[in-house]
C-alpha cells in the first residue's frame, strides 16, 4: 500500500490527511498528526471523502445532446462542438453574451484557467465563483477597511485568544475541526460569545449567548462599539497609530441607541452590555463569522471590522478577524480572479495600468467593462445566450431559484462534473472530469493557506483535469497555451499575483502549504500583518447606518424566514451522496423527515399546535410553500429556519420577487398554517 499527503476539499478548512491506495484505488484515509490546520482530528467527511472517486455513476464520456437526449461522443467532437458554438454565439451576441461560473470546489489552477480563457480567448468579464452572491460582501468590505480579502490569523492561533466571538455559523456542524479549535480554547480559558439565531451545539458552550432576530446583526454590533466608546475601552493607542476614519467613526456611534437597538435584535441590554465589556478588555480577541453573516450585507461586515479596530484586537497572533468559508477553494477563487470586477490578485478590470499588465503577460487585449456576477447570469432576467459550468450546480439552490429558467432560455450550456446532476439536464455538452486524487492542484484555505492536493491515482481513460479541457478548447478557437503540468499553470498564479510569487509545488509539498502573502520580501502568514511598515496602509473604520428594518413582523405575518446551511441535506450535495458511508451518517435526520423540514421553535410551535413532522404551509404576502417542521430549540422564536437547497420553498414563497430578497438582502416574513 502507499500513502500520499495531500488536503482534504470537503471544506475551508484544509485538513492535511493521507490516502491511503492499494494499486490504483484508493481504500482509505487518515489524518497528518502534524498538519497546522488539524493536528491530526478530522471530521467524518475528511474520513470518507476518498468515495467520490469510486462512485459507481460516475461520468467517463463525454455527452452531446442530440435531439434531446444524452449521447456519449469523443472528446475530439466534444472539443470541437463547444469551440464552434461559442464562436457562433459571440460573433452573433458579443462576447458578453457568454458567462463562465465554476464551484469553489475547484483547484485553483482550475479557476485561474477558466477566467484567463473568458477574459483572454472570449473577451468578457462575466466570470463568477457562484459564490459571489454572498462571498464578495466579504471580500470588498475587508478591502474597505484592512486592506486585506482574507482571514487576519492562522485557526491554531484560536488557542491563544482569551476571547473568541463566533457569528452566525454552526462550527459543530458546518466546520467541525474549527469547533474542536474553539471548544479546546474554551476549556484553556478563553471566554466565548456566539451570536446568530441559531442555539447550535457549540453556543450551549457560551458564556454569552447572544441569539439575534435574523438580519439584526449590525445593530448589535453598532450597540457593542457604543458601550465601549462610553466605557472609555477603546485601544487609543492602536486607533492613533493604524486607523483612519476614528473621528467620524465616533461621531457616528456617539448618537447611537443601545436600548433601541436591543430591542430592533430581540436582546437583552445587560447581555449587549456584559458581551462587549468582556470582549473589549481581552487582551487577545478573535471573531469568526462566516459566509452566512455576508448574507445580510456588507454594513454588517463593517461593523465587525469597526469592533475590531475599536479594541486593538488585530495584527497579534490571537487577535484578528476571520471569514470561515465552507466551501473549500472560496478564497482561492476569489484570489485568483474568479469575479466579473477584478483581475487575479483582486486588481480592478478598470484599472488601466493592471489591464496593461496583464495584457503583456497573457498577450491578448482585454476587456474593461465590468461582468455579471452569478446571480445577475442566473436570475429570471439575465440575457445569456451561453454558459460554461465547471462542477456548479446551481438549480438546486434557493439561492438560484431562476436557475431552471435561466439555463432552459439559452442556447448553449456547457457542463464540467463528474456526475449527471439536476443541472445537467439543461447542457448541451457535459465534459467529465478527474476526481479528488486523481489530479494534483492547489487550494487555499480559510487561513489563506495555499496547498497541494496531491495525485494518489490515475483516473478513468481520458479523464483530465479541468484546466487541462478548458485548454484543449482555447486550442480549437486559436489560442495556445503551453501548460504541461498543473505547476505549470501555478507558476503563472505566482508570476501575476504578487502574494502567490513565493508559492510553488516544491515548497508546498514541503511546508504544509504556505499561508501567503508568501513573496520573497515578506514574513509568512500572521506576522505580515503585524509587522510596522512604513508602507502598509492605515485600517479603516467605516460609519454604520442606524435606521431600523424597513420591514417588521406584523400579526397577519408574524415569522421571519432565516435561509441557512444543513448537513442534512446530503441528497442535494454531489460530494456527501456519493459517499455511502456520510448518507449513512447525515441520513438520519431523513428518515424522521423524508421530505425535507424547516425547523420552528418548540413554543411556537404549541401555540399553532403543530407537532415535529406534521406538514405545514408557509405563507407570506408574496405566495406560499408546503413542508413539513422540525420542532427544535436550536432556532429562536418567531423564527423559521429554511436551508438553503429547500428550492421549492424559496419559489413558493417568494415568487416572482424572489431576486430582491436573495440571500437575506430583504427580510421575507410568513405566517404557518397547518397543510
Amino acid at each position: 500500500m502507499a500513502h500520499t499527503l495531500t488536503t482534504c476539499t470537503f471544506c475551508g478548512v484544509g485538513c492535511g490527511i493521507y490516502l491511503e491506495t492499494s494499486g490504483n484505488k484508493i481504500i482509505g484515509i487518515y489524518p497528518s498528526m502534524s498538519h497546522p490546520a488539524n493536528c491530526g482530528r478530522i471530521c467524518v467527511r475528511g474520513w470518507n471523502v476518498h468515495e467520490v472517486a469510486s462512485a459507481s455513476d460516475r461520468l467517463t464520456q463525454p455527452l452531446v445532446k442530440k435531439q434531446g437526449a444524452f449521447q456519449s461522443v469523443s472528446w475530439e467532437e466534444a472539443y470541437d462542438l463547444i469551440a464552434k458554438r461559442l464562436t457562433e454565439i459571440k460573433s452573433e451576441y458579443g462576447p458578453d453574451a457568454i458567462g463562465f461560473l465554476n464551484s469553489s470546489h475547484c483547484g485553483n489552477e482550475d479557476a485561474y484557467v477558466l477566467q484567463k480563457f473568458a477574459r483572454a480567448v472570449i473577451g468578457t468579464n462575466n466570470v463568477d465563483q457562484g459564490t459571489t452572491f454572498y462571498h464578495s460582501n466579504s471580500i470588498r468590505a475587508l478591502r474597505d477597511t484592512i486592506g486585506v480579502p482574507a482571514a487576519t490569523n492562522s485557526i491554531a492561533e484560536l488557542m491563544e485568544s482569551d476571547v473568541i466571538i463566533v457569528s452566525q455559523i454552526d462550527l459543530g456542524r458546518q466546520l467541525p475541526t474549527i469547533g474542536g479549535w474553539v471548544i479546546r480554547a474554551k476549556l484553556a480559558g478563553a471566554k466565548l460569545i456566539c451570536i446568530g439565531p441559531r442555539r447550535h451545539p457549540i453556543a450551549e458552550h457560551a458564556d454569552y449567548l447572544l441569539q439575534t432576530i435574523p438580519g439584526t446583526e449590525v445593530f448589535l454590533y453598532g450597540a457593542m462599539a457604543k458601550v465601549i466608546v462610553d466605557r472609555g475601552l477603546m485601544n487609543l493607542e492602536f486607533i492613533r497609530r493604524r486607523c483612519n476614519g476614528f473621528e467620524q467613526f465616533l461621531k457616528n456611534i456617539e448618537s447611537f441607541d443601545v436600548l433601541q437597538a436591543a430591542s430592533i435584535c430581540g436582546l437583552s441590554p445587560d447581555a449587549i452590555e456584559q458581551a462587549a465589556i468582556t470582549y473589549a478588555k481581552a487582551s487577545k480577541a478573535m471573531l469568526l463569522y462566516s459566509t452566512g453573516a455576508e448574507a445580510s450585507g456588507r454594513d454588517q461586515i463593517h461593523s465587525m471590522v469597526n469592533l475590531v479596530l475599536l479594541t486593538g484586537n488585530l495584527s497579534k497572533p490571537g487577535a484578528g478577524i476571520m471569514p470561515l468559508a465552507e466551501h473549500n477553494n472560496l478564497q482561492g477563487g476569489c484570489d485568483v480572479g474568479m469575479f466579473p470586477s477584478s483581475l487575479p490578485g483582486y486588481v480592478p478590470v478598470r484599472n488601466l495600468e493592471g489591464k496593461k499588465y496583464f495584457e503583456k503577460i497573457w498577450m491578448r487585449p482585454l476587456p474593461d467593462r465590468w461582468g455579471m456576477d452569478s446571480s445577475t447570469m442566473l436570475g429570471a432576467r439575465g440575457n445569456l445566450k451561453a454558459i460554461w459550468l465547471d462542477r456548479h450546480n446551481p438549480v438546486v439552490s434557493a439561492a438560484y431559484s431562476d436557475a431552471s429558467v435561466a439555463l432552459q432560455k439559452m442556447k448553449f450550456v456547457v457542463l464540467q462534473n463528474l456526475f449527471m446532476t439536476p443541472t445537467a439536464q439543461y447542457a448541451d455538452v457535459i465534459l467529465p472530469t478527474a476526481a479528488y486524487g486523481e489530479e494534483t492542484v492547489t487550494f487555499t484555505s480559510s487561513e489563506r493557506r495555499i496547498q497541494l492536493a496531491q495525485k494518489a491515482i490515475e483516473p478513468p481513460p481520458g479523464l483530465t483535469s479541468a484546466w487541462c479541457q478548458v485548454v484543449e478548447v482555447a486550442k480549437r478557437l486559436g489560442v495556445a497555451w503551453d501548460y504541461k503540468t498543473s505547476s505549470d499553470v501555478m507558476k503563472e498564479i505566482g508570476r501575476v499575483i504578487p502574494f502567490y510569487e513565493g508559492a510553488s509545488y516544491e515548497n508546498l509539498a514541503r511546508h504544509y502549504g504556505r499561508q501567503w502573502p508568501c513573496t520573497h520580501d515578506h514574513p509568512l502568514g500572521t506576522p505580515y500583518f503585524s509587522t510596522d511598515q512604513t508602507e502598509w496602509p492605515r485600517f479603516s473604520f467605516v460609519p454604520i447606518h442606524q435606521s431600523p428594518p424597513a420591514s417588521r413582523s406584523t400579526t397577519a405575518f408574524p415569522f421571519v424566514l432565516l435561509f441557512g446551511r444543513s448537513l442534512y441535506y446530503w441528497q442535494q450535495n454531489t460530494m456527501v451522496q456519493h459517499s455511502e458511508t456520510l448518507k449513512r451518517e447525515y441520513g438520519i435526520l431523513l428518515l424522521d423527515y423524508p421530505n425535507g423540514f424547516v425547523e420552528i421553535n418548540p413554543e411556537d410551535a404549541k401555540a399553532l399546535n403543530i407537532r415535529d413532522g406534521m406538514k405545514i404551509r408557509l405563507v407570506s404576502d408574496i405566495g406560499s410553500a408546503s413542508t413539513y417542521a422540525r420542532v427544535t430549540s436550536e432556532i429562536r422564536e418567531g423564527t423559521i429556519y429554511v436551508p438553503y437547497y429547500m428550492e421549492d420553498i424559496a419559489k413558493g414563497i417568494l415568487g416572482p420577487a424572489r431576486t430582491e430578497y436573495r440571500a437575506g438582502s430583504r427580510a421575507v416574513y410568513v405566517k404557518v398554517e397547518k397543510a
